[in-house]
């Protein structure tokens, strides 16, 4: 476990005191650790505690990569749910 202090200040207000995230409705439990995604204590802004800088960028990336491999496991199955069916 991490020491708060051990995280970049707050993008926002300049804070050492973040708190690390464990789950987010865009990554469930891996996306935050991915990321150092973290919370500030004192206003609540959430960022990159390795860079200070906003998680936006790689949230982004994470949701559409995910749903880019989701899209392609259910076309495959299909493709192979038509090629069975066609024989």
């Amino acid at each position: 476990m991490q020491n708060p202090t051990q995280y970049a200040p707050c993008p926002s207000c300049g804070q050492s005191n973040a708190k690390k995230v464990s789950y987010t409705w865009w990554g469930g439990a891996l996306g935050p650790n991915m990321f150092t995604h973290v919370k500030c204590q004192n206003c609540g802004t959430q960022y990159n505690g390795k860079t200070g800088q906003s998680n936006q960028r790689n949230i982004i990336l994470y949701f559409v990569g995910s749903f880019v491999i989701a899209f392609c496991i259910c076309g495959g199955l299909a493709a192979v749910n038509f090629l069975l069916q066609s024989q």
